[in-house]
């Protein structure tokens, strides 16, 4: 019996058009396995809306063919349910399908479906709303602020609004519970890492996991502005805990409280969220195709 998977494909992430999809869909899958529809998402949660109808519908699987905020829409309604996720790269970082080593060449992610290869990894929740990559409250979330209205979209755009923000960003302070002990840092980010990195192969966390059941919780002290290329090099080869404006801890159940309510990321899509942050993970919650 054929299983029948649904691409939902975000016309526009990263940057590129994608009407190609359905022309390597045709090719590259396994047609003798699968039953495949193909949808186009129209702006901004459809594809939440197309993934609760394509469960109602009977979809064995869901792909994502997206990037980040694409793959958090599809998952928060996939998670903790029978059915199964599969994820097609097409983000500007790309951060969850790298950690997870899927092929970022459309064709060869598409072909990688046929051996039905299928695990289960955690998520996490920040204030109930889930996130499968990473969350964070401070410069990141302000910048992917910026950078959702940003005209250059891709990697070297969000290089560009990070220099021109970092001048004048300021450190705040976070009240940090992990599990019980109480932290109190002056910060310039805090990272809540599910898998180790952003995206672009930028890792926060190098030894994140994503199926360990703790989430890293990454603080980024103030540090000199002549030191952010440095940080800049530790992030892209793996080194992040050697740093010393860099401190990464380990938890379940964690509560950030800073001084006022302020934007937030989600798998790096930006939100507002009040001063009080609680965050959990959820073991082994969503099952996906790798």
């Amino acid at each position: 019996m054929r299983e029948r998977i649904l691409f939902i494909v975000n016309p526009i992430s990263g940057g590129q058009l994608k009407t190609f999809v359905p022309s390597l869909v045709d090719q590259f899958l396994d047609h003798q396995k699968f039953d495949a529809g193909i949808i186009f998402t129209e702006g901004i949660g459809h594809a939440t809306v197309l993934a609760k109808q394509a469960i109602t519908d009977g979809f064995d699987i869901i792909a994502s063919v997206g990037g980040d905020g694409t793959i958090n829409e599809i998952a928060s309604v996939i998670e903790s349910t029978n059915k199964k996720m599969a994820i097609i790269p097409s983000g500007s970082g790309n951060g969850l399908a790298r950690t997870l080593n899927i092929p970022l060449n459309k064709s060869k992610a598409i072909a990688n479906l046929n051996y039905l290869r299928n695990i289960q990894i955690d998520s996490g929740t920040f204030n109930e709303r889930k996130f499968f990559n990473v969350a964070g409250i401070g410069f990141d979330a302000h910048i992917s602020a910026l950078f959702a209205n940003h005209a250059t979209r891709g990697f070297q755009g969000y290089i560009k609004t990070t220099l021109e923000e970092i001048r004048n960003y300021k450190a705040q302070s976070y009240k940090i519970e992990i599990d019980g002990i109480v932290y109190n840092r002056e910060a310039f980010m805090v990272s809540i890492a599910n898998s180790s990195q952003f995206g672009n192969n930028a890792h926060i966390s190098p030894l994140a996991l994503l199926d360990d059941g703790l989430l890293d919780i990454c603080i980024i002290k103030p540090f000199p502005l002549y030191k952010f290329p440095l940080l800049g090099y530790k992030l892209f080869t793996k080194t992040a805990y050697s740093s010393n404006y860099i401190e990464i801890l380990r938890g379940k159940s964690i509560k950030v409280t800073r001084d006022e309510d302020g934007p937030v990321h989600i798998d790096g899509e930006p939100l507002n969220f009040p001063k009080e942050i609680n965050i959990d993970v959820k073991h082994l919650s969503l099952s996906l195709i790798v």
